[in-house]
This record gives structure tokens, C-alpha cells and sequence, in this order.
């Protein structure tokens, strides 16, 4: 009955304090801009701020997202994603920000962010987006202009051009460094025949014309 008892207890502390042990670590002041490179003493988790005289609002701002990316390439797409690294403002805050151009017929390869959840705005266009969860089980829906996905943290997903035009998204992540880890493109070169197969596996499953969730098997499995 004791050892019962001291197992509940541990379990409720660990349901306390694991989600602080397991995201980025709350700031510890108002705000931290990532300090320059030649000024960054140790290597840490995270970076050095700046020093709080030297601060200013252009830190804040960023231009980095106001352009479309590249699209000359073998999946019609690109993806910028702004962490602390490029945007010192970011720094301590926990977030990191994405946007992704697609042309039509274009799409995203499954990916996935071992360290944050993504939150995705449709700003022009239409997508499908979708992932997959741990049992192989396919969330996906069709989006227009203004609405609103959510990616969960670590799991596999993707998004494709559902129109005829470009589709811009805008994504939040809830880490300054969130990683990517791109199942096709830590095993085969990006213009692969693979990757090529990929793709049109990828197109040929979106027009099958699934929504919400469904059991299938991924489209990327060979």
C-alpha cells in the first residue's frame, strides 16, 4: 500500500514538471536578441543575449518572409523557416516562423520537426495538408484562404498545391529551433528518381479526394 502510494506521487510530479522539462525554457527576462557571432563567448543551448543597452526595435523586425522562395525546382516548392539563428529577436521566445510558396502541381515532401508543433495560415490559394500518426492513421483536409491547420509535434506531414495558381502558407513553431528532418531527403538525393516517384505518388493521392481522417498507407512507402 505504501510503495503504491509514493507511485502516485511520483507519477503526479512527473505530470507536473515534465511539460517544463520538455519545451524551451521560459525566459528569464523581457526580452533577449541573439547576441553576434563574435561576441558569443561558450556554446550553449540556446544563445547568448545581447546587452540590454545595445538592444533596438530593429531587432524585432524581420524582412526575411516578405518574398516568395525559389520554385524552380523538381517539387515546384519552396519552404523558409526563420528561427533565432536569423531573427536574433526570436531568441528565448520559443517560436520559430515559416513560409512556404508552392506552385501548381507543386508540393512538400513529407517532413517532419522533431522539437515543435506547427500551426499553418493559408494566406492565398488552396492546399491539401496532411500527417500521419504513430498508427499510420491519415488526418488530412483541404484548405482555402484564411484557414488554419495544426501539424502535432515530431509527426510526418505535407502539404500540396490543391489549385491552379501559387499557394503562400505561413507557419508558427512553437521552438526557436524546431529541426526538420525530410523523410526523402535523408535517404535519396532531392532529384532522385525516387524523389520524382515521390511526387507523383504524393499528386495522384491528393486527387484520390480524401478528407478528415482515414487509415491508408503512406503514400511514400515503397
Amino acid at each position: 500500500m505504501k510503495l503504491s502510494t509514493v507511485l502516485c506521487c511520483y507519477l503526479l510530479l512527473l505530470g507536473l514538471f515534465a511539460p517544463e522539462i520538455i519545451s524551451d525554457s521560459p525566459p528569464l527576462q523581457d526580452v533577449c536578441p541573439m547576441a553576434p557571432q563574435g561576441e558569443r563567448k561558450l556554446f550553449m543551448n540556446g544563445f547568448f543575449c545581447k546587452s540590454p543597452s545595445t538592444i533596438m526595435a530593429s531587432d524585432f523586425k524581420t524582412l526575411l518572409l516578405n518574398h516568395a522562395g525559389d520554385l524552380d525546382n523538381m517539387v515546384r516548392s519552396s519552404a523558409n523557416i526563420i528561427t533565432a539563428t536569423e531573427f536574433p529577436g526570436l531568441n528565448t521566445l520559443g517560436i520559430s516562423m515559416a513560409r512556404t510558396d508552392i506552385a501548381a502541381s507543386g508540393a512538400v515532401l513529407p517532413h517532419s520537426h522533431p522539437r515543435a508543433s506547427e500551426m499553418m495560415f493559408v494566406h492565398s490559394g488552396s492546399v491539401v495538408a496532411g500527417f500521419f500518426d504513430t498508427k499510420g492513421k491519415l488526418f488530412q483536409k483541404t484548405l482555402a484562404e484564411g484557414d488554419v491547420f495544426i501539424f502535432p509535434r515530431g509527426l510526418v506531414h505535407f502539404i500540396m498545391n490543391y489549385g491552379f495558381g501559387l499557394a503562400t502558407t505561413f507557419s508558427v513553431l512553437n521552438s526557436q529551433n524546431p529541426g526538420v528532418v525530410g523523410i526523402t531527403h535523408a535517404m535519396f538525393a532531392p532529384d532522385s528518381e525516387v524523389a520524382e516517384g515521390l511526387m507523383a505518388r504524393m499528386l495522384s493521392f491528393r486527387d484520390m479526394g480524401m478528407d478528415d481522417s482515414s487509415s491508408v498507407d503512406s503514400p511514400w512507402f515503397y
